[in-house]
């Protein structure tokens, strides 16, 4: 199985004769968004990834939109700069929504997710949220239930949001999946007054890994890196 993660794919992942396109400002907005788009490149060639399926994706996460250096123009910027790459595939790997208390001016959501819709690659854009995602949306933190505001405005918009979900694409014939994990912090929790934050998660490792039907080669995406030590030893 091939994992990434917004700061996972920096280090081990990728697959043989593949690329990783990640796009970023600063160190990589795929980490944190600064003030220079990068692009930085991997070639990566993990165990069981078939040698004859040559795959390159472009890696876009935590745009934090209305952040302190990302106005929706700095988004459409990086939704060109992405498409001029020619990835396979873009995948989005969430914090869309800048809920912190760095937030500069605010960007609608159907506003971002529109920029983001302008992105384009022959396998398609494919996303998963992000904890500032949930965090953003105060009605799916009362019901502690979504769907949120950013996924709802990303599949608007023509790209599919995977929670908990897996996907069969194939290039040149040859199949592989991606799947999507559900957001590991998506609800915080409160216990009593002053006490520490804790925090509820919508991921379901077990129920999105079961919906892959054959031995084709695994993509898993997920916004927080946690998870990966609890994938089974099968799956690696």
């Amino acid at each position: 199985m091939i994992r990434i993660s917004r700061r996972r794919f920096l280090k081990t992942l990728g697959w043989s004769g593949a690329g990783t396109l990640a796009l970023g400002s600063g160190y990589g907005f795929a980490v944190e968004p600064l003030w220079r788009l990068d692009v930085t490149r991997y070639a990566l060639a993990p165990p069981g990834w078939p040698r004859s399926l040559t795959l390159s994706i472009a890696v876009i996460a935590d745009l934090h939109a209305g952040g302190p250096a990302m106005p929706l123009g700095r988004i459409e910027a990086i939704v060109e700069a992405t498409n001029a790459l020619g990835a396979d595939t873009v995948v989005l790997l969430g914090d869309f929504a800048a809920s912190h208390k760095f937030k500069g001016r605010p960007i609608a959501p159907q506003d971002w997710a529109k920029a983001l819709a302008q992105l384009r690659a022959p396998l398609g854009v494919h996303a998963v949220l992000g904890n500032h995602d949930w965090w953003d949306d105060l009605a799916a933190q009362r019901k502690l239930a979504g769907p949120v505001h950013g996924r709802r405005v990303l599949e608007k918009n023509g790209i599919p949001v995977y929670e908990n979900a897996a996907v069969r694409l194939a290039k040149d014939g040859q199949h592989f999946w991606l799947a999507g994990l559900g957001d590991q912090l998506a609800f915080i929790r409160r216990r009593r007054a002053g006490a520490w934050r804790s925090f509820q998660g919508v991921d379901d490792l077990a129920g999105t890994l079961g919906q892959v039907t054959d031995a084709a080669p695994v993509i898993l995406l997920a916004h927080e890196p946690d998870i990966f030590p609890r994938v089974p030893s099968a799956w690696r």
